[in-house]
């Protein structure tokens, strides 16, 4: 596979209209949450906030782990705040939102991680929004099975879990994670909910990995059971994150989509732009999958 020069390419040219953000901003702040569009410094936030889409962050905005590609803030974990899910499912019901997709911090100070809070608030969301679908992007829960499992009988329709690069980039990019741990995690989604959950996890492209490592991941993940695939560039938030190493081209991002269907994937979604939750309603619609 070609590697690209370092220099930004005109296919990434995408802008961000902060105007288009303060309808979405206001409802987020006036109920006190978080999303991951804006702690993430995410390139899409515009296009979606404008559309009334966000991907929400619960557990407070602080992580307790520090991955080097990522702009969550990594500070003293907050308080964990026990009106969160009702206000989580007001969101949605005034957005009228038909899919979410709620996301966290790592929570490693939490006994369970966090994992009944995910669960009741996925329980509220539905509560509160009759026919709306449920996505939930979880960290690893340090491979608890019980944890995993909470989220797992609060019945989301996806569960996701991103591996986010190839296992040898791990010391660099994801010094606290695992790589076969993040495996198991999608293993075990599958395997608690007997198959009825689809299980979903993303990558990004860019941080020094080669085809070999890409395609042995993506073999890896269907082999965990995972239905659903996220690919998309790095894009480092600040030059204090881990730089780019360089930018791939779109023709192969549809060579690795290509690659996915052939693999068995239901769906994937493969481009420069995408972001695990980018769009998420489209990995669900019976069109779109194979």
């Amino acid at each position: 596979m070609p590697i690209l020069t370092k220099i930004k390419p005109a296919w990434l040219d995408k802008k961000i209209n902060l105007r288009d953000c303060g309808r979405m901003k206001a409802l987020l702040r006036g109920l006190g949450l978080y999303s991951v569009c804006e702690a993430a410094a995410c390139p899409n936030i515009s296009e979606c906030f404008s559309r009334g889409i966000a991907t929400f962050m619960i557990l407070g905005g602080n992580c307790t782990r520090g991955c080097k590609f990522c702009n969550v803030q990594k500070h003293a974990p907050c308080e964990t705040d026990d009106a969160e899910p009702g206000h989580v499912a007001e969101a949605v019901k005034r957005l009228g939102l038909s899919h979410v997709v709620i996301t966290s911090v790592t929570r490693d100070d939490l006994q369970d991680g966090g994992a009944g809070h995910f669960a009741r608030t996925i329980c509220s969301v539905r509560s509160l929004n009759n026919g709306t679908s449920v996505e939930v992007l979880i960290p690893d829960f340090k491979g608890h099975i019980d944890d995993i499992d909470k989220i797992v009988q609060a019945s989301p329709v996806i569960i996701g879990h991103n591996v986010e690069t190839v296992p040898r980039l791990y010391p660099r990019i994801r010094p606290e994670a695992d790589y076969n741990r993040s495996l198991a995690v999608l293993e075990a989604v599958k395997t608690l909910s007997q198959g009825a959950i689809l299980a979903k996890s993303g990558i990004m492209l860019g941080l020094g990995e080669n085809d070999k490592e890409v395609l042995e991941v993506l073999a890896d993940l269907r082999r965990a059971g995972c239905d659903f695939l996220s690919i998309g560039q790095y894009l480092p938030p600040s030059k204090r994150h881990y730089p780019v190493k360089n930018y791939i081209s779109p023709d192969i991002f549809e060579y690795y989509k290509i690659k996915a269907k052939e693999l068995g994937f239901k769906y994937t979604a493969s481009a420069p732009y995408v972001r695990s939750s980018y769009r998420a309603d489209e990995y669900i619609n019976p069109e779109n999958q194979i």
